[in-house]
């Protein structure tokens, strides 16, 4: 189907006469992509957690914990990669707003099999750091691949998710820790 009423290109009706859900707040009333204003909010202190893993071979993790790894620090790169891409969050996402980033911490727990990553945005504005957060802990996680990539290439990222966030008109949210979540950074 073509035209201005296909699933592909621009649409010219309302969603509303499409069938689509009312209310996705990043689509203007012909659903297209829009910012949205946050400019009639005050601006409150918000703080958002996300966490994930690198997977990889014991014998990696040694590495990294012993700090063998041929590229260098492993882990005090992946924590300067994070905190910068926090910083860069809207540069990569299309209809994240910029915002001043107050704080940003990156720490890691290493495990016999995985490295996890949990990263920490704080600040005072008007919209939430969610994904602040997750990109610096995705950027981290990317950082450890790379710098570990020639001592193990059946590295998996992933379990990527926000765990906390604070602040805002919604309020607070916790992710409910799995079986397998154990004491997460904690």
């Amino acid at each position: 189907m073509t035209g201005p009423d296909s699933a592909v290109g621009t649409y010219t009706r309302p969603m509303s006469d499409r069938g689509l859900t009312p209310g996705l707040t990043h689509l203007d009333p012909l659903g297209r992509a829009r910012m949205v204003d946050v400019t009639p909010k005050d601006p409150t202190h918000r703080r958002a957690i996300a966490r994930g893993r690198v997977h990889m071979q014991p014998e990696t993790t040694s590495l990294v914990a012993r700090g063998a790894i041929s590229k260098g620090d492993v882990l005090a790169v992946a924590r300067v990669a994070g905190i910068q891409a926090a910083k860069r969050a809207p540069d990569l996402i299309p209809l994240c707003h910029p915002l001043l980033v107050g704080s940003v911490l990156v720490n890691f727990r290493i495990e016999d099999s995985y490295i996890e990553v949990e990263a920490q945005v704080e600040t005072v504005d008007r919209t939430g750091v969610e994904m602040e957060a997750l990109t610096a802990c995705s950027i981290a996680a990317l950082t450890i691949y790379d710098m570990c990539k020639s001592a193990d290439r059946s590295m998996v990222i992933g379990e990527i998710a926000l765990w906390e966030k604070t602040g805002g008109r919604s309020g607070t949210y916790r992710r409910p820790a799995g079986p397998d979540d154990g004491d997460l950074l904690s």
